[in-house]
């Protein structure tokens, strides 16, 4: 009961719905970012299994926000899932081990061709993020080489560190206003919102109460 009311609220409560997606190699601290930004604690975490994804409502920019976000195992390959997985992204975060240097080549050698070959928006936005600077004294990729590779991709950047949670509500937020400034997209992420409301306010009329709609 409550949670249909709590989804109910949800639908005429934000202004953009957007999807996010976190990719690159498994261990990278994808899962643990994610956490991090939609959770109050830190937990130890096993390994994903296939696809797992978290709802967060914020307010960035004068705007409220869904944001729908996504996570994937890093170690394998789904695919047709793969396809369904990058469909409708506003924005992908593109995840490294800044101790880790094959995670970061990985993301040119794998990462960054996948999402050229299934992202089915040209202009989504991407941010690179160098994950784990707590253990800085293991690093084994700099700043100025995440940096470069970002402006080489056209991406934006950041280093953060999902443990400490230094920069990870700055690398959403960053790339919510970059998301914003996209008219396009603006516009993709309002529709999903229309089209919620009209299925919320067409099972009201329905008497649909009793159902559940995700």
């Amino acid at each position: 009961m409550g949670s249909r009311s709590n989804s109910k609220v949800s639908n005429s409560s934000f202004d953009f719905s957007f999807k996010v997606l976190l990719i690159g190699d498994s261990g990278v601290g994808k899962s643990s970012l994610l956490l991090s930004f939609t959770s109050n604690s830190l937990h130890d975490l096993s390994p994903t299994i296939g696809v797992d994804f978290k709802i967060k409502l914020l307010t960035i920019g004068g705007k409220r926000v869904k944001l729908t976000i996504w996570d994937t195992a890093g170690q394998e390959r789904f695919g047709t899932v793969i396809s369904s997985y990058y469909r409708g992204a506003h924005g992908i975060i593109l995840v490294y081990d800044v101790t880790r240097r094959e995670t970061f080549t990985n993301l040119v050698d794998i990462w960054a061709k996948e999402v050229e070959l299934y992202s089915t928006f040209p202009e989504c936005i991407k941010i690179l993020v160098g994950n784990k600077v707590d253990k800085d004294s293991e690093r084994a990729v700099t700043k100025e080489e995440g940096m470069a590779l970002a402006q080489e991709h056209r991406c934006l950047f950041l280093e953060c560190s999902a443990k400490t949670r230094e920069n990870v509500q700055q690398c959403f937020n960053d790339l919510i206003l970059k998301i914003l400034e996209v008219p396009s997209l603006r516009e993709k992420g309002s529709v999903v919102v229309k089209r919620q409301k009209q299925k919320h306010l067409y099972e009201t009329s329905r008497g649909a109460g009793d159902c559940c709609s995700y």
